[in-house]
């Protein structure tokens, strides 16, 4: 206890965590936020190596507004910890077959492009993200800001007005089927398929409903943090450290001590530590493996399918690409082949999509001059333990060049002067993911959001849980409201 104040512990300062910190900080609790790395965002982190620096989590900055909110909550202001600039131009695409396109945060202009290469006709692609629209703000306060394992969830008058209109939103299908339904060129199939992947789903399973995702990025916008992704978790801390937050990095949790079906603090070092409420930020199979070994696992949770992982390089660049921006995508020639071999066959394809991130074309000394910082990303299977990882790495990262050399003609090995990789090995290593899972479990089943695990321990009180692996999900913006509703749920119980 500190001042009389009744105590938190976060297991874990990744973004869900630093979330729930400054909330239960904000509402009067003296709180300390334990984690085993040397610093805090979790797999939002960075990483430098010979003048070159590199974001190596998230790289995408969507909906800003629950940071300006979490701020003005706390009475502070978002621009006095992190500034941040909208994306006129989001992504770069690449086509195997030469055609180039990119996204724009106008969608008229987005439109308008498209229909001067011949994809697609202006009412499709504006009709298209109305409806993207329309189903995210039907749905939004149902299964993103609110427990889904709560009744009280379901008896306010915005739910029930939703619930009532269900009957418009596409629940029968998959994205791709859907996506196959409104647009007669592949290429726009396979563009707006890709969004799937933001939570680590596979579009040609995933229900028809995650269309709505495209409604984040293209309605609402995309952004860039100034400095780099890794500056929003370096202001959540400025922002918890401010609220008087302890943060005990570089200690590992080895376990929550329960007494009489109650959280009551954790181990660390063979320390206890006490507590009045107890939040887990670390994956919710490793929560209950590691930290709760005499706690029955629910049976989903170690069945349930797990979201796809990824094989990041980090390359430093001797050349500068203009062609290339922020965000570039060189997609698949062979997509649906693509997502069977990771999501049925547990392997990695010879025509990977790649993703590479660029962040000294805004961060210019991300990269010493003339050079830049390539983050350089393919999906990839969780570790299930059978696969050979090397290999798979060595047969990748030749995909990987190849591909880049024909589509960019280039020869880009010649111009890689500083490396590292990431696979979902040492993802799991350096963040508990299980098997380095990006999202926790995947979204392939229209029942996913209700299958995942709830934010509170029906059986152990005041014991709380957040990040990716539990409800509403992965990705930044959800690791956010995961936090928040977490923190609804203690204070509910007060």
């Amino acid at each position: 206890m500190a001042n009389n104040k009744k105590t938190a512990i976060i297991i874990g300062a990744g973004i869900a965590g630093l979330s729930a910190a400054i909330r239960m900080a904000n509402k009067g609790f003296f709180v300390i936020v334990f984690d085993a790395n040397d610093d805090v965002g979790g797999k939002l982190a960075e990483k430098n190596m010979n003048g070159f620096r590199f974001d190596c989590g998230p790289s995408l900055f969507t909906m800003p507004q629950l940071f300006e909110e979490l701020f003005t909550e706390c009475g502070k202001n978002l621009s006095d910890y992190l500034h941040y600039q909208k994306l006129e131009t989001i992504t770069h695409y690449f086509f195997e077959d030469g055609i180039r396109f990119d996204s724009f945060s106008n969608s008229e202009k987005f439109a308008e492009s498209l229909v001067e290469l011949g994809l697609s006709t202006s009412d499709e692609i504006k009709n298209y993200l109305l409806k993207s629209k329309a189903n995210y703000e039907l749905t939004n306060h149902v299964f993103l800001e609110k427990s889904l394992h709560k009744l009280s969830s379901y008896t306010n008058s915005k739910t029930l007005k939703s619930l009532l209109q269900l009957y418009k939103l596409p629940l029968v299908g998959s994205v791709n089927s859907f996506n196959e339904s409104k647009f007669k060129h592949p290429h726009l199939v396979q563009y707006f398929n890709r969004f799937a992947t933001y939570n680590g789903s596979n579009p040609y399973i995933a229900p028809a409903l995650l269309s709505l995702i495209p409604h984040l990025e293209h309605n609402i916008g995309a952004y860039y943090p100034t400095g780099g992704m890794f500056s929003i978790a370096k202001a959540l801390k400025s922002l918890a450290i401010d609220l008087s937050v302890k943060f005990v990095l570089n200690s590992k949790v080895s376990s929550i001590k329960i007494e009489n079906e109650k959280a009551v603090g954790v181990v660390v070092n063979d320390l206890l530590h006490k507590a009045d409420y107890v939040f887990s930020n670390m994956d919710i199979y490793h929560t209950y493996k590691k930290l709760l070994p005499d706690i029955k696992m629910p049976k989903r949770v170690a069945t349930e399918e797990k979201s796809s992982s990824g094989i990041v390089f980090f390359w430093g660049i001797n050349k500068e690409f203009p062609e290339l921006g922020l965000h570039n995508i060189l997609f698949s020639n062979d997509y649906k082949t693509e997502f069977e071999k990771i999501f049925v066959e547990k392997t990695i394809g010879d025509d990977p999509t790649i993703y590479i991130n660029i962040t000294s074309k805004y961060t210019k000394h991300d990269a010493p001059n003339g050079n830049e910082n390539w983050f350089v990303m393919i999906n990839v299977p969780h570790n299930n333990g059978t696969q050979s990882w090397n290999e798979l790495i060595a047969d990748a990262r030749k995909s990987i060049i190849n591909k880049i050399n024909r589509v960019l003609k280039t020869d880009i090995e010649k111009l890689i002067i500083v490396e590292d990789v990431l696979d979902p090995i040492l993802i799991e290593a350096n963040t508990s993911s299980f098997g380095g899972s990006l999202y926790g479990s995947a979204s392939n089943s229209k029942w996913a959001a209700f299958l995942r695990h709830k934010n509170f321990s029906s059986d152990i009180s005041n014991l709380f849980f957040c990040g990716g692996s539990v409800h509403p999900g992965g990705g930044i913006p959800l690791a956010m409201l995961s936090g928040k509703i977490a923190v609804d749920c203690a204070i509910q119980k007060l």
